[in-house]
């Protein structure tokens, strides 16, 4: 499907003091930090290589598009009175008709341990909306 989109959103707000404050949350108390996509995607300071292989793979060959964005940029970018509360951080998809749908809840963002898991939740979702990479 042509035209489809990926946005991720992380359960965290935009701006450089709120990724100062994340990074020091990560360093000292890293079990309690809530955002597991931030966790399986980027390390302290810097994206983790597995996940930019993979988003730079998909860019390349694909006509699929991703999105990232803090939890406030979300709800600004997309406010609608339709739009269902989401718990973050959530991974979200647009058909072709512009609808949005859920791809991998925060629950199952959760589960996932390492980046791999979640590059693996992704094609298979991808997969059963019947998009292609």
């Amino acid at each position: 499907m042509s035209g489809s989109r990926v946005i991720f959103v992380y359960n965290a707000n935009s701006g450089a003091i709120n990724a100062a404050l994340d990074s020091a949350h990560k360093i000292l108390s890293p079990k309690t930090y809530n955002c597991a996509l931030c966790n399986l995607t980027y390390g302290i300071f810097n994206e983790k290589k597995e996940w930019l292989r993979f988003r730079e793979s998909v860019n390349k060959l694909s006509n699929l598009s991703f999105e990232f964005l803090h939890k406030d940029e979300f709800e600004k970018n997309y406010k609608s009175k339709w739009l269902p509360k989401y718990s973050y951080p959530i991974i979200l998809t647009t058909n072709q008709g512009q609808e949005i749908e859920v791809l991998a809840s925060s629950l199952e963002l959760s589960e996932c341990k390492e980046t791999k898991d979640l590059i693996s939740l992704i094609e298979l979702r991808l997969k059963k909306h019947n998009i292609e990479l």
